[in-house]
């Protein structure tokens, strides 16, 4: 049975830590790091038979902005609908329903977030970014 958790209890911070840190928008980040992003964002756990399978985390102000991030799915469950469980499970997360703007960043899985409303940036142009290396 699959199931969908905020309880942070439930998260394995080390499955967590050991997809990210060897894919292409986490790379390299470390166990602290990504507890750090645990405790500053409302998190989501997928799990199958209580097994955790699955990721993502929000950051939000609860009402104005949200952005997804870290959305997975362990490779060994691809292709079984599981990624929209989990996104699912976000989009309804009764905490989250007067967010007005909600983002995220993806190089491949557009497909998915469309299917949720995600389009892309209407103005890109009024987009800016600092990222820091």
């Amino acid at each position: 049975m699959v199931s969908v958790s905020t309880d942070k209890t439930k998260l394995d911070v080390a499955f967590v830590q050991n997809f990210l840190k060897d894919i292409y928008w986490a790379a390299g980040r470390t166990t602290q790091e990504v507890q750090c992003t645990i405790d500053h964002s409302v998190c989501f756990g997928l799990y199958l038979n209580e097994q955790q399978i699955g990721f993502a985390r929000v950051i939000t102000d609860y009402v104005v902005f949200a952005y997804v991030m870290d959305v997975f799915v362990d490779e060994q469950h691809r292709g079984c609908g599981y990624s929209s469980v989990l996104m699912d499970a976000v989009m309804k997360e009764p905490q989250l329903q007067q967010v007005k703007i909600w983002r995220l960043a993806t190089r491949d899985a557009h497909f998915l977030y469309e299917k949720f409303g995600f389009t892309a940036l209407a103005y890109p142009e009024r987009m800016m970014e600092k990222v820091i290396k």
